[in-house]
């Protein structure tokens, strides 16, 4: 029995017995982490594979006289971020797979090499949803669409949780930009914060998450780790959550009386408001002994569930970056890989047909696997585009050239059989963010941030592609990156564009197998890319306050009347599918919608089927449409499979000043292969 919200309530009274023997002092340790700052800004500064941040599983609180366990804190989500470990791609890469099943299984096996390292606590489920794709921590989480996001946390949580580790699901709440993390506060109407900002946040702990991570910022003028609304009315009140929260670290707690009070159970992952501070306001009168009271029987509950619910299996040092979780790192990247453009089906090449391979752009060659943020992982190695080519074609002639020289790179692109322009990304671009602080043992270099040149690529990547995209037909060009990237200034100048995010440690290998035609992509757009900057929210990413509004992404592009460059959803294949009879029915409390898809190509291949609601005939403003559903099916040529999506009718309700409301109307159904109108067929539905 895993410990599921059923089996971690049963704990309750033992919990309440061990909390009633603590003094106040021990109830106030176990709400305290036991790492230092100075550490901390140690490991940020100076970064070995031996010593980094969280290089060990960082501690809190428990407490041996009574047999509670110590909170062993490992943080994610590319993988388990102590010692060396399996890096599997991003988040968003995962998003792009728009598969639940394989992020159960890619949380089983960080969860696995977390208890193999001795923690018990898993701080990487990232489900905050960007408000504009500049965000550079947007590749922790999933994509710009709440019910994505909020099906493939919840698989994480699932995976994680089946192995007895603590599932924290962060940042909560309101958390999408990174310079101005600190002091922001963000604003929004009730129906944006409850309809697009916590659904999937509540979708989560529905599902079983046992832990909750406040934000850094502000929402309405109050930081999230001192937000009694959001903390103590939402989360445990009105979402009935069981668990504990903890503080983003650091600088995630500001002031005791006022976290305490608001029901903020852990401060990590050092002790600055906590521990004496804590005790003497309790003695002050101004924190209620009631609440110490019960952060620690939330903690000790939690922590009592996991440690005695049965073990599925052992977990020896064997287990950390085995060749079976370096497979599912790899087959993570073959399925996120999402083809943008394939002009004349150049792609794949032909293995047989080529000598010589040019890679160039000076992310080729580069071990580029994202953040060097909290989230950032040491692989035992990583294979970059221009290796992973050179292992699947031994006998080939594979040349690098960073492409600094455009002469030089057009005429290495003429005489090559195939040519691979690899542009975007990398951690000085796009990431966490923290800056250099006063005093000897601050942060010494800023790191990370928010996107600092835009949406589009870098001046010297899309002069690349421009001046030597077109010098060879066999040329496609490969993008890295943690969100959309703009394509429509230089896609003309390439016949094909494949969108590789950040692919993990074997990113390389799938690359290279995918331009090759060892994997046919499937992969599929966690987000619409855009013609314009300006289609998408304006966000000052210095700013102290901001507005978030309730439409992003491809809803805002869609309500405004706005054509994309690439819809949400869209990807292309080496093969070609068929979607036809369509059906929508409500059974119940679930809307079924049906429909039948055909490999009508020559390869096998995958495609994801989408289910969307419009909601033509609503009394309130509602989006034009919204996925409402997904489910990827693997067809071999000429091969027809019915596909069923279900979803729950209180997935279509609106959120009416304190209430969900569904509506009883006529409702437009669709399902397809994107958010594309013309690749959806409709129907409708009654409720």
């Amino acid at each position: 029995m895993k410990a599921t919200k059923e089996f971690r309530l049963s704990f309750t009274e033992e919990a309440k017995k061990i909390v009633a023997k603590m003094s106040l002092e021990e109830k106030v340790y176990l709400m305290s982490g036991r790492s230092s700052f100075e550490e901390n800004a140690e490991a940020f500064n100076n970064p070995t594979v031996d010593f980094h941040y969280n290089c060990y599983p960082y501690p809190a609180g428990g407490n041996d006289r009574l047999g509670v366990p110590s909170l062993l804190f490992c943080d994610g989500p590319r993988g388990a971020v102590v010692e060396k470990a399996t890096c599997f791609p991003v988040s968003m890469a995962r998003g792009a797979s728009f598969d639940p099943d394989l992020e159960r299984e890619i949380g089983e096996a960080i969860a696995k090499e977390i208890r193999a390292f001795g923690g018990n606590y898993f701080g990487g489920v990232c489900i905050n949803l960007p408000y504009n794709p500049g965000w550079g921590r947007s590749q922790e989480t999933y994509g710009e669409d709440d019910y994505h996001i909020g099906a493939m946390g919840t698989a994480l949580v699932q995976g994680i949780q089946k192995h007895n580790v603590i599932a924290c699901i962060k940042h909560y709440a309101f958390n999408s930009m990174e310079n101005g993390r600190f002091k922001v506060s963000v604003e929004a109407d009730k129906r944006t914060e409850r309809e697009v900002y916590l659904r999937h946040f509540e979708e989560c702990v529905k599902s079983g998450a046992a832990s909750v991570m406040s934000a850094y910022n502000k929402y309405q003028g109050t930081y999230c780790g001192q937000q009694h609304y959001l903390l103590t009315e939402v989360l445990k009140g009105e979402w009935d959550f069981d668990g504990f929260v903890v503080s983003d670290f650091m600088w995630g707690t500001r002031d005791t009386v006022n976290a305490a009070n608001a029901g903020l159970d852990v401060e990590m992952c050092d002790t600055n408001y906590y521990g004496d501070k804590l005790v003497q306001a309790v003695r002050d009168g101004k924190v209620k002994e009631a609440m110490i009271d019960d952060a620690a029987l939330r903690i000790v509950r939690t922590l009592l569930a996991f440690k005695k619910a049965p073990d599925p299996q052992e977990y020896p040092r064997k287990l950390v970056s085995c060749m079976a979780h370096i497979a599912l790192a790899r087959k993570a990247a073959q399925k996120s890989m999402t083809l943008l453009k394939n002009d004349g089906a150049v792609l794949p090449f032909k293995k047989e047909k080529t000598k010589t391979v040019a890679v160039l752009g000076e992310l080729g060659n580069v071990a580029n696997i994202g953040d060097h943020g909290s989230s950032r992982v040491f692989p035992h190695y990583v294979v970059t585009p221009a290796a992973g080519v050179a292992e699947l074609l031994p006998h080939a002639a594979v040349t690098f050239y960073d492409g600094e020289d455009i002469e030089e790179a057009k005429k290495i692109a003429k005489a090559a059989d195939a040519v691979i322009i690899v542009v975007g990304y990398k951690h000085d671009d796009e990431g966490e963010f923290l800056q250099p602080t006063d005093g000897e043992n601050g942060f010494k270099k800023e790191i990370g941030g928010d996107r600092k040149t835009g949406l589009g690529l870098h001046d010297q990547d899309i002069r690349l592609l421009k001046e030597v995209g077109g010098v060879n037909p066999n040329t496609a060009a490969v993008l890295i990156g943690g969100n959309m990237i703009m394509i429509d200034e230089w896609k003309d100048r390439v016949p094909a564009i494949l969108m590789a995010y950040y692919p993990g440690m074997e990113g390389g290998t799938v690359i290279a197998e995918t331009l090759f035609g060892d994997n046919n992509p499937g992969g599929k757009l966690p987000f619409v890319v855009v013609k314009k900057e300006s289609d998408l929210p304006a966000v000052d990413w210095n700013a102290e306050s901001i507005t978030y509004n309730y439409y992003h992404g491809y809803a805002k592009l869609e309500k405004e009347g706005v054509a994309p460059s690439l819809p949400y959803g869209f990807g292309l294949s080496y093969t070609t599918f068929s979607v036809d009879k369509p059906s929508f029915e409500v059974r119940g409390d679930m809307v079924v919608a049906r429909c039948s898809v055909k490999n009508t190509g020559p390869v096998t291949g995958d495609e994801v089927v989408q289910f969307y609601v419009g909601f033509p005939n609503s009394e309130v403003d509602r989006p034009v449409k919204s996925l409402r559903g997904f489910k990827r099916v693997t067809l071999e040529p000429g091969e027809e499979k019915s596909v069923e999506i279900v979803c729950p009718t209180d997935r279509l309700t609106w959120f009416n000043k304190d209430h969900w409301e569904l509506e009883h109307m006529e409702y437009v159904g669709m399902i397809g292969t994107s958010s594309a109108d013309k690749d959806l067929k409709k129907g409708k539905f009654t409720l």
